[in-house]
């Protein structure tokens, strides 16, 4: 059937024509819209078939992956961001809630991020420690004002232990910017002086022995700790007990004085604090490993690792010169 009167015809789905007249024996919309089209009237040619809710406006009706909600196809429009899949991921910034995403330690990024950082700053300790040593060992003057100044060890002393308990015990001294990094600096210098002091001691060819041992050894350490799949983190109880054996012998070898004893206290100490690079270095790399130091303790985790391969090259040293004496 037809409308009259009408210079457009319009056909909706069940195939009902009308126009701008009174249809002929049929019926038609009601007002104020009907069938699925607007109180504001039929769609104009061009503008495709009308959609719940409105027309859409030229070039499509956008929706989620390009599709409205009724299942008519339609052209994805251009700029619309296609929103992540339920559960997927937010490009690590955000959660599905819009709030930002807690990054955890097993990240890739931030977990290379904080090796890199530890590493520069062990590095930089390292130079100024063995710059120390060289200027000690090398330098006959810096030998004999040290010599004549007794006092600047007992200084350096006391400022090691204060600057080490410090950073170990105060979580605000460590992880504060730039505190942190004064402390770190000073322990350094006081490290740096005492480990000039006792290299001094033996002959340059012997500390240049034992620089050579130890980057040996640190570097075969830590590419086994890399690489291993035994996990050191599980033997922190172990290694504890360990040192305070190690600390009883000691003291005990204080008063049994002689060359055996020496070597025998020196390669037990190389041994452990070898065990213990290995343990510090594999709670620095997290990942697999059960226990893991957080992000944020770069400097503490620096200040481990300095501490250990500083304890290898005495130990080393101490081997060294009691075998040769």
């Amino acid at each position: 059937m037809s409308w009259q009167g009408g210079p457009q015809y319009y056909q909706d789905p069940n195939q009902q024509y009308y126009g701008g007249g009174q249809p002929q024996g049929g019926y038609y919309p009601p007002q104020g819209g009907g069938y699925g089209y607007p109180p504001q009237g039929y769609p104009p040619q061009g503008q495709g078939y009308p959609q719940p809710g409105g027309y859409p406006q030229p070039g499509g009706y956008p929706q989620p992956g390009g599709y409205p909600q009724d299942g008519y196809p339609s052209a994805p429009q251009p700029g619309f961001i296609q929103p992540p899949p339920a559960g997927g991921n937010y490009g690590g910034y955000e959660d599905p809630e819009g709030q930002p995403k807690n990054f955890s330690f097993d990240d890739q990024s931030i977990r290379k991020g904080f090796i890199r950082k530890v590493y520069m700053i062990l590095m930089g300790q390292l130079l100024v420690t063995f710059g120390f040593v060289a200027l000690f060992v090398f330098h006959k003057p810096t030998q004999h004002f040290v010599q004549r100044n007794p006092a600047l060890f007992w200084v350096a002393l006391a400022v090691l232990l204060v600057t080490m308990i410090a950073m170990a015990c105060c979580e605000g001294v460590r992880r504060k910017t730039p505190m942190n990094f004064i402390f770190l600096t000073l322990f350094t210098l006081a490290e740096s002086f005492l480990l000039g002091v006792s290299a001094s001691r033996y002959e340059s060819q012997e500390v240049l022995m034992a620089v050579g041992i130890t980057a040996a050894v640190c570097l075969a350490l830590t590419l086994f700790a890399m690489q291993t799949k035994y996990d050191f983190t599980m033997c922190g109880g172990v290694l504890l007990v360990a040192m305070v054996v190690f600390l009883i012998f000691g003291i005990v070898a204080i008063f049994v004085p002689g060359k055996i004893m020496t070597l025998v206290y020196a390669s037990c100490g190389a041994l452990l604090f070898s065990i213990y690079l290995v343990y510090d270095t594999q709670l620095m790399m997290g990942g697999e490993h059960k226990y893991s130091i957080s992000p944020e303790e770069y400097i503490f985790a620096a200040l481990n690792l300095y501490l250990d391969i500083v304890n290898i090259f005495m130990y080393i040293l101490t081997i060294i010169g009691a075998a040769r004496d």
